[in-house]
């Protein structure tokens, strides 16, 4: 038995070719616009770091770009530009730079200027490695970004998703999958004849934790990124899922079994300490953090139908208080990262599920998406971008939008992909 398991296996980050592919569906209906010289050095590497810069401001909807062919012809030293040509183009922003080349490494220094108000905003140096230039150019971006939008940007972090490719001869093969936030530089971290569920970044982006069923039960493990090396939370004979991580990294809230009902539990990752935070005969699960770990959210069927709580993990013998209201389905509840709200899954009167949020000092919800069948929401480290599972014509895919209200598709090139999780900042 333990033979067949262990040959059934992949743990080592491997090459793959479901690769996700990008679809823009809908942008900001004001966006800023901007003009994008590409930057003055190598034509090998300023080429492919222009064309990744592009696709990762219009990947947000937020931006409208100058087509490159329309840029004018100016070189741009000292700041020494003419606002008036490029404010006759529309241009709200313009980003220039050049690539600098040493033995080992390769720096991008940007400017960035506002041409309304007629003044450079930003002057940056990026560090990256030649080997490397998709990940430089991803800073690039995200400096961009923030510096016009005034959000952090998250082009530089990483996905996690399951990717299932079925076989009309053979059983169905489960990946769980790495890859940018583009959906480019796909790795295989493990593959497995048997389910894959629930993948959750550590806080550092070193390590994930997801549920396999590799055993014939449900069970939590945690993986080492660059090493593959992983390891079973805990030893118990019996079904242990949705995994979470604390803020710190020291614990994961889990879904265990033990009693034959389904409680939320608290690890501490040292010595495997267990603390049970509900007692409840209804089923009790999917957990996840607050972004200062002072408290979690759960789903519960205790009402009668699944709902929503929150735990108050400072508080001694504190009771779960329940806040989703609205509708007999709501589940599958993350923070946004400044606790202002939740994004959650939830199921409207004509029986669709949809992403939707609520904020704190409001007492209505709001529907965000409109497909038949959304799940597995994720937030982005910034809190201006959700990540989510759809079906489409029997096709499951991954779709992303903004809070500005831009939209986006993930669809693999082979099989079918779900359960979205989006790392913290890495860098």
């Amino acid at each position: 038995m333990k033979k067949n398991i262990l040959l059934s296996l992949l743990f080592l980050p491997l090459a793959c070719f479901g690769e996700l592919f990008l679809e823009i569906t809908k942008g900001s209906d004001d966006p800023f616009k901007v003009a994008i010289i590409p930057f003055a050095g190598s034509a090998k590497i300023s080429n492919p770091l222009h064309e990744v810069i592009r696709n990762d401001l219009n990947r947000t909807g937020e931006f409208s770009l100058l087509d490159t062919k329309l840029l004018l012809p100016l070189r741009i030293e000292d700041g020494d530009i003419n606002y008036q040509d490029w404010s006759l183009l529309g241009m709200d922003y313009l980003v220039a730079g050049n690539i600098v080349n040493g033995q080992s490494a390769v720096d991008v220094i940007y400017d960035i200027y506002d041409i309304q108000k007629r003044k450079k905003i930003r002057s940056s140096k990026v560090f990256g490695l030649p080997s490397q230039i998709r990940q430089l150019a991803h800073y690039t971006s995200d400096g961009i970004y923030e510096s016009i939008s005034g959000i952090k940007g998250i082009a530089s972090t990483k996905l996690l998703y399951v990717n299932q490719i079925k076989s009309e001869k053979l059983n169905s093969n489960y990946r769980l999958m790495l890859a940018d936030s583009d959906g480019a530089n796909e790795k295989t971290l493990l593959s497995s004849s048997e389910p894959i569920i629930s993948p959750a970044w550590s806080p550092n982006g070193q390590k994930v934790a997801y549920v396999s069923f590799e055993t014939g039960l449900a069970k939590v493990y945690i993986q080492d990124i660059a090493s593959g090396k992983r390891e079973s939370v805990l030893s118990q004979d019996t079904q242990i899922s949705s995994p979470s991580w604390s803020p710190d990294g020291k614990y994961l809230s889990l879904t265990l079994y033990q009693d034959g009902n389904a409680e939320i539990y608290i690890l501490r990752l040292r010595d495997k300490t267990l603390t049970r935070m509900t007692n409840q005969f209804a089923i009790d699960t999917e957990s996840s953090w607050s972004p200062k770990g002072n408290k979690i959210l759960f789903t519960s069927d205790r009402s009668g139908s699944p709902q929503i709580y929150e735990l108050n993990l400072r508080k001694l013998n504190s009771k779960a208080k329940r806040i989703s209201f609205e509708g007999t389905y709501n589940a599958k509840a993350a923070y946004l990262p400044n606790e202002e709200g939740i994004i959650f899954v939830h199921r409207s009167s004509d029986g669709l599920f949809h992403i939707a949020m609520k904020y704190n000092k409001e007492n209505f919800i709001r529907i965000l998406t409109d497909a038949k069948m959304d799940e597995s929401p994720s937030v982005a480290p910034n809190g201006n971008m959700v990540i989510y599972g759809i079906t489409e014509e029997d096709q499951s895919m991954l779709a992303g939008f903004s809070l500005s209200g831009a939209s986006f598709k993930l669809p693999a090139s082979q099989g079918e992909v779900r359960e979205p999780a989006w790392s913290n900042f890495l860098r």
